[in-house]
């Protein structure tokens, strides 16, 4: 049974809090004050830790830094009263997993503690190496492609999360499959038949997000009503207005929608937070379980069943598309390109060979002129002494780990290459 350290100067809410949570499955302690809270916390060790923000005479932003310094896995929510949601958004800051603004609804309560105990153990299987359930689907590895570090490192990552509802941002390169792997979030956590609701922030104008999120009296729009009991998946969340990211936030207080939301960026989020162009408290909300999407470049390895992924999906008139071939010097083209586009434009570029290629078999000849063109390599004098070696590092993955093709395109000799 999960357990709940209720902290608040007020015995009255002790009583009421543990008359609404006990029935849910909870076991639940008490403490008066920070400093008790923060003894018992280390003596007897608590699932999550509940904690009103204005105490004496530690109030609950200390006692949330005090027990994190202590257990940086702790999942602490914060109570507060309206006129403390400033200090509610410091809270998410230094680590807490949720707010609860002051009168809260019991079905508002029991959604946080929920989410907060899959929080945790989500982050305690990942510290313990702890097997990973299989999912329901079974198809991630069909929809990932590829066998590489970084591919077999994101599969694992999305095994773990199919279990979990908080919320889960996926921050990549434009064109890395974001939206694959939202697909695959969502198809791994739900039913067939559940649905997930995916809204491009780009193309939305904020009257028409407004209306969709929304909805009258800010209730719930159409799309929060469709994906109720799925997955809210909103792609360049960094392109929403201020204004629709407050609102945004109202939205994501509101826990009883019952949506699991997962977001999308190809920017820096945390950059922006900071500079000024992003809600804090939207981030803090959305980012408590980020997923990096590699880039292409950093998985090339991945390139060779990629083509042929894509070639098999492709319709040539003359003959099966998935019987194309690509020459070992077509193929070291396309290893040693840099895909800008990622795997966007990998796919533009096999899906439209294997289409029109009049032979099975494609040299390097028929690859776009991008891709051949030599690239040019400034001279290894010319670049700064203090980053020699991250830059023959970065030429030697370029050339496969090929010391000697390396040395020729550095203009350096062999040795120098460790």
């Amino acid at each position: 049974m999960p357990s709940v350290l209720i902290v608040d100067d007020l015995l009255s809410i002790h009583e009421m809090l543990d008359a609404v949570i006990q029935p849910t499955g909870f076991s639940t302690a008490f403490a008066t004050d920070g400093e008790k809270a923060l003894t018992r916390y280390k003596a007897e060790k608590f699932d999550l830790v509940l904690a009103d923000i204005d105490m004496k005479p530690m109030d609950g932003i200390t006692l949330l830094k005090h027990i994190k310094a202590y257990d940086p896995n702790c999942v602490l929510i914060i109570m507060t009263a309206y006129a403390s949601t400033e200090s509610a958004i410091q809270a998410l800051k230094f680590g807490a997993f949720d707010y609860l603004q002051k009168p809260f609804r019991v079905d508002e309560l029991i959604a946080t503690l929920k989410r907060g105990i899959e929080f945790r153990q989500f982050h305690a299987e990942r510290q313990t190496g702890a097997a990973v359930p299989a999912v329901k689907t079974g198809d991630i590895e069909a929809r990932i492609i590829g066998s590489s570090p970084a591919v077999k490192k994101l599969i694992q990552q999305i095994k773990k999360l199919s279990g979990v509802r908080t919320p889960v941002l996926l921050q990549g390169e434009r064109g890395t499959g974001k939206a694959t792997v939202a697909e695959v979030l969502h198809a791994s956590s739900n039913p067939i038949d559940v649905p997930l609701m995916r809204i491009d922030c780009s193309l939305n104008t904020d009257a028409n997000f407004r209306a969709g999120l929304l909805g009258e009296n800010g209730a719930g729009g159409e799309w929060v009503q469709q994906a109720k009991g799925g997955t809210l998946f909103l792609e360049h969340i960094q392109c929403l207005s201020l204004a629709m990211q407050k609102e945004l936030v109202s939205v994501l207080r509101n826990t009883a929608h019952g949506f699991r939301l997962i977001c999308a960026t190809s920017e820096d989020l945390e950059k922006m937070t900071d500079e000024g162009h992003f809600h804090d408290e939207l981030f803090y909300r959305v980012a408590s379980l980020p997923v990096a999407i590699p880039p292409l470049r950093e998985r090339v390895q991945d390139v060779p069943a990629l083509v042929k992924f894509f070639s098999s999906k492709a319709t040539n008139p003359l003959f099966d598309a998935s019987l194309v071939e690509f020459t070992d010097d077509a193929m070291a083209v396309l290893n040693t390109y840099h895909w800008p586009g990622n795997l966007t434009e990998l796919s533009q570029v096999i899906t439209k060979i294997a289409s029109t290629t009049e032979a099975r078999v494609v040299t390097s000849a028929q690859l776009p002129m991008r891709l051949r063109e030599v690239k040019q390599w400034p001279n290894l004098a010319d670049y700064l002494s203090g980053q020699e070696k991250q830059y023959i590092d970065m030429v030697l993955h370029a050339c496969r780990d090929d010391k000697a093709q390396a040395a020729k395109v550095l203009g350096i000799d062999v040795a120098r290459i460790k």
